[in-house]
C-alpha cells in the first residue's frame, strides 16, 4: 500500500522576531551576509529561529523534519558562498524573480566544509522526528555558480558533485534527502551536459543510504532532461503540478518514473492556503491519471521553498500538508 508522507523543500521564512533582531544584528550590507563563521548573538538567533521552525513542523504533523536553511542568506548558493575554495562578488538575481544573492566564485579546489552537515547535527540534536536533509542538486549548484578554477564545464559540474558528496557523508542519520533542482527547469542541460547532469546526482545520492528526492520546480523537465534524470540511482523524482500539470503528467505517461514519486501541490509562493481536502484531491487527480501506477511512498509538499511567504501562511502550509497525507492515507485505506 502507498505511504504518503508530508514534507517541504526546506528554505522556511525567517520567523518575524528574528527577522528583526538579525537586521540589527547583521546589518543590510553585502559584507554583512553570512560567511559561515558567526558566533555570539547572531548564532544563538539562528539556534533559536531553527529551534522555532522545527517546533513548527512538529506542531502541523509533518512526517519529515528539515532543518530551515534560516542561515541561508544566498538560496541555494550558500554551500559554496561560505566555503573558504569561494569568492562571494556581485550581487545577482536569484532566476527571474525579486530575489538575490552573492555570486560564488570558485577559485580554489573544493574540499569538505561540513557547514550544511553542522546544521543538521543540530536539527538531530533537539528533534527525535525522521530527518530530512535538504541541499541544492549537483547542476543548480554548478549552473548559479562561476568557474575560476577547473575551466571546463563538465570538470567543474564534478567537482560540484564531489564537493557535495562530501557534505552528504558528513550528515547524521536522516531518512531522506531532498536534491534541489530549479535549474534543470529554467537553465536546461543541452545534449551531452543532460547526461552529466544525472550522473553529478547520481554521484551525491551514492554517498548516502537514505531515500533520494531530486526536486526539481518552477516548470517542467524537458523529455530529453527527465529521460537522463531516470537513469540516476535516485528513489524520486519531484513534480511542480502548481507551474505545469499536463508536461509533468505527460513525462509520467512517455517515460514512467521512480519507484516514489514527490508531488508539488502548495503553492510555495502563493499566501492563499490551500484546503487540505483539496490537496488530496489533487493526489486522487494525479494518480487517476496515471491509472495503472502505484507508487510505494508518495511526498506531499509545497512546490517551491516557502521563504518567499510570510510566517503565518507558512505555518498554515505545514499543517494543511499534514492534514493532507493523513487524507490520503485513509483514502488509500
Amino acid at each position: 500500500m502507498t505511504e504518503y508522507v508530508s514534507t517541504t523543500p526546506g528554505l522556511f521564512p525567517l520567523p518575524d522576531w528574528a527577522k528583526d533582531d538579525l537586521s540589527d544584528l547583521k546589518g543590510h550590507q553585502k559584507h554583512d551576509l553570512i560567511g559561515g563563521d558567526e558566533d555570539g548573538e547572531i548564532a544563538a538567533a539562528y539556534e533559536n529561529a531553527r529551534s522555532d521552525v522545527i517546533e513548527d513542523q512538529q506542531n502541523a504533523g509533518l512526517d519529515r523534519i528539515v532543518e530551515g536553511q534560516l542561515r541561508w542568506d544566498d538560496m541555494l548558493a550558500h554551500p559554496l558562498a561560505v566555503h573558504d575554495a569561494v569568492e562571494t562578488r556581485g550581487i545577482v538575481r536569484y532566476y527571474d524573480n525579486n530575489n538575490f544573492y552573492r555570486e560564488p566564485v570558485v577559485s580554489d579546489e573544493l574540499e569538505f566544509s561540513g557547514d550544511v552537515a553542522s546544521e543538521l547535527e543540530a536539527t538531530s540534536e533537539v528533534t527525535d522526528g525522521d530527518l530530512q536533509a535538504v541541499l541544492p542538486g549537483p547542476y543548480s549548484l554548478a549552473d548559479l555558480a562561476t568557474d575560476e578554477q577547473y575551466g571546463d564545464d563538465a570538470e567543474f559540474l564534478g567537482a560540484i558533485a564531489d564537493f557535495l558528496a562530501g557534505e552528504v557523508d558528513a550528515f547524521p542519520a536522516h531518512e531522506t534527502l531532498f536534491l534541489l533542482e530549479p535549474s534543470l527547469v529554467e537553465e536546461p542541460p543541452e545534449d551531452g551536459a543532460d547526461e552529466r547532469a544525472s550522473e553529478a546526482i547520481d554521484r551525491v545520492a551514492s554517498a548516502t543510504d537514505a531515500d533520494v528526492v531530486v526536486q526539481p520546480y518552477w516548470g517542467a523537465l524537458e523529455e530529453k532532461v527527465y529521460a537522463h534524470l531516470l537513469d540516476a540511482d535516485i528513489d524520486a523524482v519531484g513534480f511542480d503540478f502548481v507551474a505545469n500539470q499536463d508536461d509533468n503528467i505527460y513525462n509520467i505517461q512517455e517515460y514512467g518514473a521512480t519507484g516514489d514519486i514527490s508531488l508539488g501541490l502548495a503553492d510555495g509562493q502563493n499566501t492563499l492556503v490551500e484546503d487540505p481536502e483539496a490537496i488530496r484531491d489533487r493526489v486522487d487527480w494525479v494518480e487517476d491519471q496515471l491509472q495503472v501506477t502505484e507508487f510505494e511512498t508518495v511526498y506531499l509538499t509545497t512546490n517551491t521553498e516557502t521563504f518567499y511567504l510570510p510566517y503565518a501562511k507558512y505555518q498554515e502550509k505545514l499543517e494543511a500538508l499534514a492534514e493532507a497525507a493523513d487524507l490520503a492515507e485513509v483514502t488509500a485505506a
